[in-house]
Order: structure tokens, then C-alpha cells, then sequence
């Protein structure tokens, strides 16, 4: 199956739209094929600002309404109290609420922009979706991050670089409870090391401190401004390490 057939199958689909590389693809291939696809924003705590920015950006340029579905995430205590599986919890809830959203809409077909290079083994939050029946074009074509990343480049998508972006509560280790008061912490210290140049990058809560992970091109940059690095992120943690292991695109 390729995209065009799944869009020929599906020719009316609520995307769960991030504002990422896959289902920005998603959208612009779901348009190409004259697929009625209508992008969801599920805007919860866990996504920074520039996330919703850059749907909206997105969906600016394709000449598509972007709908946006608030879902406070931290109300559910199975996500709140942050357990091994939470990511199962979270996507059952923010699915939820999208499947309702989209049938009140009048739409009965659920796709995200899962691609195939996604583990279905290793991620709790692929059996949430199995069981609401969101459909994975993108997975079920076959298509690759890197293949998402060719295509995206050769359609002119300002997302075909863009690093993937995991939701703010991966920064918690798995036991500690998820706070507004942390999230907020975290997104502001990204935030401010993304407006240094800094790219694809993660604070891991550690304590009241933070362990920064980078890709390895980055990390004699920040070693060699380290002592910058600590006074910019002291405003919201004690202590920050920088991790000797490269980050991995997650």
C-alpha cells in the first residue's frame, strides 16, 4: 500500500497534527491525494509553545484550518502520578478526546504520524492506539523517519529538519509525580538554550536539578561554554550535569 491508496480508502480523516516531521508530511500528502484530512492540535501541558506555533505555521502554508482540543492531562492521576506505562494513559486520554471532538465533527477515521522506523514494542502509548483504532498511514505505507525527512525536503515543508521533539513529561524519570510547576521549569530552560542555537535537545528532571542531553556535534560547544550554560539555566535548577553520552534521535 502507498499513500495514495490509503487516501483513496480514506478519503475523510481527523490527523492528529503535532506540528512535527511526520504528520506535517501527513498533511501535505493527505492534500496532494484530495484527501479531506483536518488537522487536530490536542494542545496539553506537556507540549511547549513553539509546538503549537509551528502546526499552526504549517497549516498556514497548506491553506488548512488547524482545530485545536485542550486536554488537561495532569487531571487523570494514572498520567499525573507518572507510572512506567504513563505514555499508555496519556495517549488513551488525548485520543479520547480528539475520537470525540472528530465524531462531533462528523469524521469517523482517526490517523497520526506514526512512520515505521516507530518500535511498536517499546512504546506503551502504540497499544493505546490500537485499541481507539487510529489508523498510521505513514506505518502502514512503510515510510521511514528518514523517508518522511527525503519526501518532506523535496515538498518544501519547513518541518523536513526539524528534530523530533518527545513531550515534555519524558523529562521526568518514571515514579516521579508530574507538576505544571516542572513542566513550566523544563520548557522555559529548552527554551532558553534553543534561543543559543542549541537543537534536539533534552533537561532531565534530576531532583531539583537537570541532566542536559545533546547530539554529539554539540557537545564541544557546550563544554567549552559550560560555565555560561549553568548561569543561563539557574533561574529554574540548582544544579545542571551534561551527559558524556550523545543524544539519540528519539
Amino acid at each position: 500500500m502507498d499513500l495514495r491508496q490509503f487516501f483513496q480508502e480514506h478519503p475523510k480523516a481527523a490527523l492528529a497534527f503535532s506540528g512535527g516531521a511526520d504528520s506535517a508530511y501527513l498533511l501535505w500528502a493527505a492534500r496532494r491525494e484530495g484527501a479531506d484530512a483536518v488537522p487536530y492540535f490536542v494542545s496539553t501541558p506537556f507540549q511547549p509553545a513553539f509546538e503549537r506555533a509551528d502546526a499552526r505555521r504549517l497549516a498556514e502554508e497548506l491553506g488548512v484550518s488547524l482545530r485545536v482540543v485542550e486536554v488537561d492531562v495532569l487531571t487523570a492521576p494514572q498520567v499525573a502520578d507518572n507510572p512506567a506505562n504513563r505514555c499508555y494513559y496519556c495517549k488513551k486520554a488525548l485520543f479520547t478526546a480528539l475520537k470525540c471532538q472528530a465524531a462531533a465533527d462528523g469524521c469517523d477515521t482517526i490517523i497520526d504520524g506514526t512512520n515505521a522506523s516507530d518500535d511498536a514494542g517499546d512504546r506503551p502509548g502504540m497499544a493505546a492506539l490500537r485499541e481507539l483504532e487510529v489508523l498510521s498511514p505513514l506505518r502502514l505505507c512503510g515510510l521511514t523517519k528518514k523517508d518522511v525527512r527525503r519526501l518532506s525536503r523535496k515538498a518544501g515543508l519547513f518541518t523536513w529538519d526539524k528534530p523530533s521533539y518527545a513531550c515534555l513529561a519524558t523529562r521526568f524519570p518514571a515514579g516521579r509525580p508530574i507538576t505544571a510547576e516542572d513542566l513550566q521549569r523544563v520548557e522555559a530552560g529548552e527554551a532558553a538554550l534553543m534561543a543559543r542555537g542549541y537543537r534536539d535537545l533534552r533537561l532531565r528532571l534530576r531532583g531539583e536539578g537537570a541532566l542536559l542531553q545533546l547530539p554529539e556535534v554539540q557537545m564541544e560547544r557546550a563544554r567549552g561554554e559550560w560555565k555560561e550554560l549553568e548561569h543561563l539555566l539557574a533561574p529554574w535548577f540548582d544544579r545542571v550535569g551534561l551527559d558524556d553520552t550523545p543524544r539519540k534521535e528519539e
